[in-house]
């Protein structure tokens, strides 16, 4: 398999995307397969907790800070890091969700609420998540409903084999 395949679950704030992917990742390790997310975040953050010592470190100067145990590790750094570069921490992963990302050129899911035609550029898109029947997608897109996520995993997994 071609690793990692790339899909973008994207949407307008409040859409569900994140109980999307909430929803499909315990759905896709019970098919066995490794998934990583990647959200982006259309404000500052703050990533770690005030107090911490890695908190302390970055405040005071330090570029970067890693605390780690025998098992999980947490970066914070402040620097712009694309998706792309993102990717390299997880080369077990067979999928990546990126969740926003909608401006991208990744295939994309995008969930539509409240709306009747994606923002995505209609040649990225792979499916649509909508609460209304009457929605305007491109020819061929699958539409599913809010809460499918059988279906939605259930797509993921067949393209997923057809990148073998």
């Amino acid at each position: 398999m071609k690793k990692p395949f790339v899909v973008a679950v994207s949407g307008r704030k409040n859409s569900g995307k994140t109980t999307c992917i909430e929803r499909l990742l315990p759905l896709l390790a019970e098919a066995g397969v490794q998934t990583a997310v990647i959200k982006h975040h259309g404000h500052d953050l703050d990533p770690d907790v005030p107090g911490t010592d890695t908190y302390r470190f970055f405040h005071v100067g330090a570029v970067g800070a890693v605390i780690t145990d025998d098992s999980n590790f947490m970066l914070v750094k402040r620097s712009k890091a694309d998706e792309r570069a993102l990717m390299a921490y997880f080369p077990e992963a067979d999928l990546i969700l990126l969740e926003g990302y909608k401006r991208s050129a990744w295939p994309k899911i995008e969930m539509l609420r409240h709306i009747k035609e994606p923002d995505s550029d209609p040649s990225t898109l792979i499916a649509v998540v909508s609460d209304d029947p009457a929605c305007r997608v491109p020819a061929g897109t699958p539409i599913f409903r809010f809460g499918d996520c059988e279906g939605i995993a259930a797509l993921l997994l067949r393209l997923l084999r057809s990148v073998v």
